[in-house]
């Protein structure tokens, strides 16, 4: 009798021990999977975003395409000016700027004058930038560590439907630049780059430059914008179509090997 009980006492023990370490690991799963898709989500989004700002030859082919000479100033002095900013724009360590190019108590950038309103806006422009900068780099090196954990199956990212984790995430990813052209049909672009600036630049006017005291709006026209937009929609789209394509490629190749009774690895 005290052997039966004995045995009873310790098998529910095991269970119960079980129960509790298949719950840990669900919930360590849930976590992980919620992680994941953070992350993948922010790098896609960041991903895109950079894309006109890391690719300068974007503006440079536009400078031609927009007919920017026709605002009375050359090809050279236009690229010069804009990788000036732009290395302000996208270097933390690239500090001092606005006075590195002052003369006498006047803000330049390159062969343009810049107003105290114009560098305030810029300076905004810069913490933005190297913010989408940086959360894309720590979302990729975070998504790399997660992966090679997952391929060595220290930990698992679950999946729905069928798919992974990371083809939902992608799938929503691809919603957004959706939703954005709808807007944009919708309001017009004028309406919809406004309220883009009121968002990111809250309580904040200083966006609304003045070509006589920020000469380089003449050379950053509404139409190099409006393609930035397109170029991040499309890229956006593109990247998350990879990661869509991966894994259904992945799928297809499970299931072929499912059908010949290869064991996975």
């Amino acid at each position: 009798m005290h052997i039966a009980f004995a045995f009873y006492s310790k098998l529910v023990y095991t269970v119960t021990m079980e129960e509790k370490t298949h719950g840990k690991k669900r919930i360590i799963n849930s976590v992980v999977t919620a992680v994941f898709v953070i992350a993948l989500f922010l790098f896609l989004i960041t991903l895109a975003i950079s894309l006109p700002i890391i690719n300068r030859w974007f503006y440079y082919i536009q400078i031609k395409t927009l007919n920017l000479e026709s605002t009375g100033y050359s090809y050279e002095e236009i690229k010069s000016s804009f990788d000036l900013i732009m290395n302000y724009l996208t270097q933390c360590w690239n500090t001092g700027f606005w006075e590195k190019y002052a003369v006498d108590g006047q803000y330049y950038i390159g062969v343009f004058k810049c107003s105290a309103d114009g560098a305030s806006h810029f300076d905004d422009c810069r913490t933005l930038f190297i913010l989408d900068i940086s959360v894309m780099a720590a979302t990729g090196a975070l998504l790399i560590v997660l992966c090679v954990l997952w391929k060595l199956k220290i930990i698992n990212v679950n999946g729905v439907g069928g798919h992974s984790a990371a083809f939902w995430t992608a799938l929503a990813a691809i919603i957004i630049p959706v939703a954005l052209v709808a807007i944009i049909a919708a309001v017009g672009f004028d309406e919809a780059f406004e309220v883009f600036h009121q968002i990111l630049f809250p309580g904040k006017d200083n966006w609304v430059f003045n070509s006589r005291y920020d000469q380089i709006i003449l050379v950053l026209p509404e139409e190099f914008f409006m393609n930035c937009a397109i170029f991040i929609a499309v890229g956006l789209v593109f990247f998350s179509a990879l990661v869509i394509a991966a894994d259904c490629i992945i799928n297809h190749v499970k299931k072929k090997k499912a059908v010949k009774g290869v064991p996975e690895k």
